[in-house]
């Protein structure tokens, strides 16, 4: 069923659109619809919010410990509000409020501290780092809420605002969970602002804004780095991944495969470094396939508020028939489907769990990012082979190898082009690691003390050491060795 989104204007003037259960395709609920001219008011406010939230690192750690306690207090109910505009089986929700809540509390720990620079001059010199100013996030609808915290929780930590901005397709459990974090911040240091197009373009391309952080698609976050580039504002991009699993001839098949379709398939397979194709060694093709076929066919699918449900529809339409032109390219193409392979016939977004066999490796459906309940499994002979058909995509987020040989795993490992490999299970972060992609998969870092860093900027600050010169001394236009006294400083030991 298609459904119109209109604008509407309600009593108290404000324009506001409809939000869709994906596992009814039925409106249920609006959003306020924000005009992009409003973005003005909101970025100014932010700016004068950052004056005194940058200065006392303290009082940030306290406010954002703070903010991870009232997120943890209010699962009860962000999570069924997630599920219900998400589409998520209600534990992958409450799973994705808890950490959350644990990234606050994370970031509330760093400090970035003052570096000094030993480079065997006589004066002292220390990096010490200072905050950007307002920064936009734009999260997409896959983890609404763990990708908006990815982004405001290191940038509030560092000492910037956030105005924060969700995809239509999930607006509400974003913007009860800016309440819910703003209820212990001070006003205005995070603002969600919530509409559709082009509110997102002219958020990113706003004047006042200093460092864009965005997750999507490829096309969209060029379109970012264009609109931030006019005002020269930092840009972090996550733009999503075709991450590959490579299997070695040594791989227990039966030991994997629970892991295996797992990191495919959770989150109704919308995960950006989700496993979106698999390679597998000839002599173990078949058996790969029926393993994880029987997998895909036993999992139940349903509504994320129903407790059996193991797996959600996908979360819009426009999604849905992205898997459907995919899947149904691949099987015309000659791919075969050994589990799925069609929408399901019932009510909202939801399609077969589906395990392609004999897949053209030209096919979109291996090429591109599916974004959903569909893994192609590929056959290879030579591993050299696998291995460049793993890295012959245009994206490089993650990758893994799994096999029995761990060493061996790990030189396979090494070899490939993403930013993150795993080795016998994959898409697994923990909050201290940096998580970032190499070719179309992003620009710049997040996760760890590296996210932080990515929302500051190094000042560096000079003075005179124990043996330097007196500062009254007039400078020279030379150094007694000859350089220039902006030159830098020959190599030598620090006496």
């Amino acid at each position: 069923m298609t459904i119109e989104v209109s604008r509407e204007v309600s009593e108290s003037g404000d324009r506001r659109f409809p939000v869709v259960d994906p596992a009814t395709g039925e409106p249920f609920d609006e959003a306020r619809d924000r005009r992009s001219r409003e973005l003005d008011a909101v970025v100014v406010r932010a700016h004068h919010a950052w004056r005194t939230w940058r200065a006392d690192s303290a009082a940030r750690s306290a406010a954002l410990l703070a903010a991870a306690d009232a997120v943890a207090a209010a699962a009860g109910d962000l999570a069924p509000l997630l599920t219900r505009e998400q589409g998520k089986p209600l534990a992958e929700s409450h799973a994705e409020v808890a950490r959350t809540a644990a990234r606050l509390r994370y970031f509330a720990a760093l400090d970035p501290g003052v570096h000094p620079i030993v480079d065997g001059r006589p004066v002292r010199s220390e990096v010490r780092w200072r905050s950007l100013g307002p920064v936009a996030a734009i999260v997409p609808w896959n983890f609404p809420l763990q990708l908006a915290s990815a982004k405001f929780a290191p940038a509030l930590a560092a000492g910037n605002t956030v105005v924060l901005k969700p995809s239509p397709f999930t607006p509400l459990a974003t913007q009860l969970l800016g309440s819910v974090v703003s209820s212990v911040l001070p006003e205005h240091v995070l603002t969600v602002v919530t509409g559709r197009e082009p509110l997102g373009a002219c958020l990113a391309s706003h004047a006042g804004i200093r460092h864009v952080t965005f997750t999507g698609s490829v096309p969209t976050g060029r379109a970012v780095a264009r609109g931030a580039g006019a005002s020269l504002a930092r840009v972090t991009l996550e733009l999503g991944g075709n991450d590959a699993a490579v299997l070695l001839d040594d791989v227990d098949v039966d030991g994997i495969a629970d892991r295996l379709f797992q990191a495919a398939f959770r989150n109704c397979g919308q995960v950006c470094m989700a496993i979106k194709r698999v390679y597998a060694p000839a002599r173990l093709y078949a058996r790969v396939v029926e393993a994880l076929a029987e997998r895909a066919r036993a999992v139940v699918v349903g509504p994320g508020l129903d407790p059996g449900s193991r797996m959600g529809p996908v979360n819009n339409l426009p999604q849905l028939a992205r898997v459907e032109r995919y899947t149904a390219r691949a099987l015309a193409d000659g791919a075969r489907a050994a589990a799925g392979g069609r929408r399901l016939d019932r009510p909202g977004y939801f399609f077969a769990p589906t395990i392609l066999a004999d897949v053209p490796p030209d096919s979109p459906v291996v090429t591109e990012e599916q974004f959903g309940p569909v893994l192609p499994v590929l056959a290879y002979d030579n591993l050299d082979e696998a291995v460049a058909a793993a890295n012959g995509t245009g994206f490089g987020l993650g990758g893994s190898v799994w096999g029995t040989d761990l060493d061996r795993a790990e030189a396979v490992a090494e070899r490939l082009e993403c930013g993150t490999a795993w080795i016998n299970h994959h898409a697994e972060l923990s909050l201290a690691q940096p998580f970032a992609g190499v070719k179309d998969s992003g620009v710049g870092v997040a996760g760890g003390p590296w996210g932080l860093y990515g929302n500051l900027r190094p000042f560096v600050v000079h003075r005179p050491g124990a043996s330097a010169e007196p500062a009254t001394e007039q400078p020279r236009d030379r150094e007694p060795d000859g350089r220039r006294p902006d030159a830098d400083p020959p190599s030598r030991e620090r006496p």
